[in-house]
């Protein structure tokens, strides 16, 4: 059986706060910088992140799809992956841990890279 205490009312409910502590997701800047490095025209076809954590680190993982034209796309696609691991990313309370480019193809006007990058959370 149930029963209810009818002194207990609104006032004497804890009210949730906001989490002062939480960052901004660092997919947006990232896509920006990515798109920076490929030049134009290019386009993300897809970006999705999910959370990642380990003993002592957590973060994102994300899975990027960009695609890169123009008549100019082999040279940019190649410029693009040279140096990628150790190229430098800007991401307010993140750093990137990992990048690679995990798949691509190309057909005759464009060039797609399937790409996955960690970021961590900078404390």
């Amino acid at each position: 059986m149930t029963s209810m205490d009818h002194a207990f009312d609104a006032p004497n409910l804890i009210r949730n706060k906001g989490i002062g502590n939480r960052r901004a997701s660092p997919l947006p800047p990232l896509l920006a910088q990515l798109l920076d490095r490929a030049g134009q025209p290019a386009i993300v076809e897809r970006a999705v992140s999910r959370p990642w954590a380990s003993a002592l680190f957590e973060g994102q993982r994300h899975m990027i799809r960009l695609r890169l034209s123009g008549d100019d796309f082999p040279e940019r696609g190649t410029a693009f992956m040279a140096g990628l691991a150790d190229a430098e990313w800007t991401l307010p309370g993140h750093f990137v841990a990992d990048i690679s480019v995990d798949d691509g193809d190309a057909d005759m006007e464009s060039v797609w890279l399937e790409l996955s990058a960690l970021t961590i959370e900078d404390w």
